[in-house]
């Protein structure tokens, strides 16, 4: 659950950008057929099994347009939910459940959906001592959304943004001219506090990490020979984390190495949405 400040600070002025691009002057269409305030209820129900999130997004698309509306749930954030099942009551005035539907189920379906999918790959590591890791390709403006989903599913956040820390990919390699003196102008200018980790694609350069002190060293797109040879020549000199188009079906062929940390992109930018719906709207 988000805290009060980053919901005040970081989310809502999300959220309202969210409805502004949804309701530009007014909506239309609930205005026809809505013309005064009427009382009423609706359902969200779950349309396929999954894990739960975003119940706070949720109720507060509602309530930024009516302080007044009421979201009663039945199941949390990081529960199993089920087809069919009831997850929560919304009552309020009618024309606010219609003008907040769209944008309040976007939020949710892919805050779910990241979560389900994170949940079923962390799922394949248990028993190791690996970490499952997300990175920082989200969408733009819902990293804050999709970092959370992939907490409540299980896994955990990578740097958050550019200020979180420091990764020199290969173009900062390329920059510095090599991975002694990336890690070298690193170590000078960022505080002390700060881990250095250095993206690396072959033995060459796993050798040069490791003589230039990075904290991380991560293995990026590399065969599971290579990697088997970069991890016994680390051997504990520094965390070993394993990148490179890794998903729910290929991840498994990564088990057997024992680092530290498994990165995926996917987890964010190819989870499938979980299929909720709101239905059985009537006045009250």
């Amino acid at each position: 659950m988000f805290d009060k400040a980053t919901l005040t600070l970081q989310v809502d002025p999300l959220i309202r950008m969210a409805l502004a691009e949804d309701i530009t002057s007014e909506d239309v269409s609930t205005n026809s057929v809505m013309p005064k305030e009427t009382m009423g209820e609706v359902d969200l129900i779950c349309k396929e099994d999954g894990v739960l999130c975003g119940a706070q997004v949720f109720e507060r698309v509602f309530t930024l347009i009516d302080p007044a509306t009421k979201v009663e749930f039945y199941a949390a954030d990081g529960d199993d939910i089920k087809k069919g099942q009831l997850i929560a009551k919304i009552r309020g005035d009618i024309r606010v459940l219609l003008s907040g539907e769209r944008t309040a189920l976007n939020y949710m379906q892919r805050m779910s959906g990241i979560a389900t999918y994170t949940r079923n790959v962390a799922s394949l590591l248990k028993g190791t001592k690996t970490t499952l890791l997300d990175t920082r390709k989200t969408t733009p403006n819902n990293r804050i959304f999709e970092k959370y989903s992939v907490r409540v599913g299980g896994g955990c956040n990578h740097r958050y943004n550019l200020s979180d820390g420091v990764l020199l990919k290969d173009n900062h390699i390329g920059a510095a001219g090599s991975v002694k003196k990336a890690v070298e102008m690193a170590k000078a200018y960022a505080p002390f506090v700060r881990k250095i980790e250095v993206e690396v694609e072959n033995f060459d350069m796993v050798k040069e990490a490791v003589e230039a002190g990075a904290d991380i060293i991560m293995l990026d797109n590399m065969t599971h020979d290579q990697l088997k040879e970069a991890i016994e020549f680390i051997n504990g000199r520094a965390e070993v984390e394993v990148s490179g188009n890794v998903t729910r079906e290929n991840i498994s062929r990564l088990t057997d190495l024992g680092v530290d940390y498994i990165s995926s992109g996917a987890l964010t930018h190819s989870s499938p949405i979980l299929d909720l719906s709101l239905k059985n709207l009537h006045a009250i």
